[in-house]
């Protein structure tokens, strides 16, 4: 055989050594680490294992491209493992996130009321639209509020420790008296953080469910209406029926005012006005009005609202 014909033999058996020690050394890293033993570990002190971090980090380019072991907090670790770690952290947050955008989507979509977990502390939103449902079922083609619905919302989220808040949206043409009144005082009785925001209009009884909140605010845009109480249906023309109607105002006023800056003189004036409204008596206030005779706290919007019970949550 010639020696160019040795030479390459020896070079492949070389090169053959060099393969298997690299693989045999790689297995044996692999299952140093699956089983815990980190034996390049031993002997060595804690001021060694700092400077083998702080150099493999001090080039990490480098060393990234030829996967060193490191140790650090006697833990076994490699770049490609922190890559693969952070990939995996990436794609839980994207699938939470669309998890919860999905159950937000559903939660509106049966009962109009939505948790939001998206700021600075998880609020809960309820919304009052259409018009309160009481006592008796309203026909199918009216948007309506059920009471029956709202009421154990309330307690829930009154129960709930991670719901910090309750921001409450009107646009109500108003409804059963006793059903928002109901809600009103489950509102105003709450320990929590809560803000309304008028948009539209907050007639009627809308008006006691706009400041049963601790902030009240109105857009400038809304309106609301103010009159006595009215009843649907048969009447019969007697005194008692009267002073019936009489007590259940009462009940009302007394909750407006308890609840709000307007004086009992001033909102039974507003109450009684005949030269507002062309078939009814009462006032319609816009929302600079609405402020201005002390009704509703403030105008503004909703960052305006959420600001403020960001405020009251932070405060509490």
């Amino acid at each position: 055989m010639s020696n160019k014909g040795k030479i390459s033999k020896n070079k492949s058996k070389i090169n053959n050594k060099i393969t298997d020690s690299t693989n045999v050394d790689t297995e044996n890293n692999i299952i140093s680490k699956r089983e815990g033993i980190h034996e390049r570990e031993n002997g060595m002190s804690q001021k060694s294992k700092d400077k083998i971090v702080n150099k493999y980090m001090s080039n990490k380019n480098k060393h990234r491209k030829e996967g060193p072991n490191i140790y650090y907090d006697d833990q076994f670790y490699t770049y490609e493992d922190d890559d693969q770690e952070c990939n995996h952290d990436k794609k839980n947050e994207s699938d939470n996130l669309q998890s919860q955008q999905l159950k937000q989507a559903e939660q509106i979509q049966k009962t109009g009321m939505l948790t939001s977990t998206n700021g600075n502390h998880m609020i809960h939103c309820l919304t009052i639209v259409g018009q309160v449902e009481g006592h008796y079922t309203l026909p199918s083609q009216t948007k309506t509020t059920k009471y029956e619905y709202v009421i154990p919302q309330l307690i829930a989220i009154e129960e709930t420790p991670e719901i910090k808040g309750l921001i409450i949206i009107l646009n109500t043409v108003g409804g059963d008296v006793e059903a928002g009144l109901a809600i009103s005082e489950l509102i105003a009785g709450m320990s929590k953080p809560t803000v309304s925001l008028v948009l539209g209009g907050g007639h009627s009884i809308g008006v006691p469910l706009a400041v049963s909140a601790k902030v009240s605010f109105i857009v400038p845009s809304a309106t609301m209406t103010i009159h006595p109480v009215r009843m649907n249906g048969v009447v019969i023309g007697a005194q008692q029926s009267f002073s019936y109607f009489d007590k259940m105002q009462a009940r009302i006023i007394d909750f407006i005012c308890r609840n709000s800056k307007i004086k009992r003189g001033r909102f039974k004036q507003l109450l009684m006005n005949t030269g507002e409204m062309v078939n009814d008596i009462g006032t319609m206030l816009d929302g600079k009005m609405a402020v201005q005779e002390g009704i509703i706290d403030e105008l503004g919007s909703l960052n305006h609202a959420l600001k403020a019970l960001y405020r009251l949550i932070d405060k509490n």
